[in-house]
């Protein structure tokens, strides 16, 4: 009778652990998805077969056991609503990516809200030390780059990375989607569906909390269509808010075909002045949002910073990095393209 292959044969043909090899088996996103291939492909060659008795023993066994912590991780809502990580409409998307990468790492979050009345920055460096916490996440910021004066001795002691934003004061390595590749594939996207004189609608200040890598995409973009079909971006829409003659009077000076925007709402102003979706005018989310799935946009993937944040924030762990970098890095994500009813169709 042949032998029966075993992990191990799998894994000392390979050079791997036993444990890779069974991770990798079991398709674990903690494998490389090239490591976990390979495996699998060895594992069949040598005509590897789960015993399924024992593979059913197993996962019910893991199902049990709760999750084993190596270390915490602080995960601090910098917005300034308390309830921001579970109630915004895009923070808990970043949240849920951290959590499922730190829990695939083997680490656990404490949560603080920084602009929590009774937290100071002697208060919150004592409790993280206490807890043995030396990584720091920092999310939800919104309306600002600059982080509460008064925690500027928090962030010399441990290591942090923030997430949607770049701070300016102090500048921290942080995780973002790719703004400004994002609106020129919208852009490319656009000229592909026939569009000939895209607009955008964004807030200014939001424009410049990104460091107007939105309104930097949409410029580079237009150098794509002729001059006299370049539309100036509308900034104003805090004014329009209170005052819808002023987004009107824009569109009919400008004519767009298609509007890029970061609001939903814009959708119900096209129709409240008049005009059909699409018909009339396409909308295009710059942030495209699983709530409102008829509207087309550019998918940006906050879970997928969020994982990849975690990973920048252990790293720094392990180097022994803390404090303000002298080089701080910065990851950028792509997005991708999600079709919708608010554009006309090929």
């Amino acid at each position: 009778m042949a032998k029966r292959v075993t992990l191990k044969d799998i894994a000392a043909k390979l050079g791997y652990s036993k444990n890779t090899v069974s991770l990798a088996l079991r398709n674990s996103p903690q494998i490389p998805e090239s490591t976990r291939s390979k495996i699998r492909q060895a594992a069949d060659e040598m005509g590897y077969k789960t015993n399924a008795v024992v593979s059913h023993l197993m996962a019910q066994l893991r199902a049990s056991q709760t999750p084993r912590f190596q270390a915490k991780l602080a995960l601090i809502n910098a917005n300034e609503k308390k309830n921001a990580l579970t109630a915004h409409p895009t923070i808990p998307t970043y949240v849920e990516g951290c959590v499922k990468r730190a829990e695939q790492r083997g680490y656990s979050f404490d949560k603080f809200w920084l602009h929590d009345p009774e937290l100071s920055s002697d208060s919150l460096v004592r409790i993280l030390k206490t807890r043995n916490i030396k990584g720091i996440i920092l999310v939800g910021l919104m309306n600002t780059s600059e982080l509460p004066e008064k925690f500027a001795n928090v962030w010399q002691h441990f290591a942090c990375v923030v997430t949607g934003v770049r701070t300016t004061n102090p500048t921290l390595s942080y995780c973002c989607v790719d703004h400004h590749d994002l609106t020129l594939q919208a852009f490319d996207q656009a000229l592909k569906l026939g569009y000939k004189r895209p607009a955008l609608v964004v807030d200014d200040y939001i424009d410049l909390l990104v460091e107007r890598r939105f309104s930097a995409g949409f410029l580079i973009g237009q150098g794509k269509i002729p001059s006299t079909d370049r539309i100036a971006p509308f900034f104003n829409r805090q004014e329009a808010k209170k005052d819808l003659g002023v987004f009107k009077k824009w569109l009919q000076e400008s004519q767009p075909d298609v509007i890029f925007t970061l609001y939903p709402s814009i959708v119900s102003w096209l129709e409240e002045l008049g005009y059909q979706v699409p018909s009339d005018i396409g909308v295009i989310q710059l942030e495209w949002r699983a709530a409102q799935p008829e509207i087309a946009g550019m998918h940006q993937h906050n879970n997928v910073t969020g994982e990849a944040i975690v990973d920048m924030v252990i790293n720094q762990i392990h180097n022994n990095e803390h404090g303000v970098p002298d080089f701080p890095r910065s990851t950028l994500i792509g997005a991708t393209w999600i079709d919708g009813q608010s554009v006309k169709q090929r």
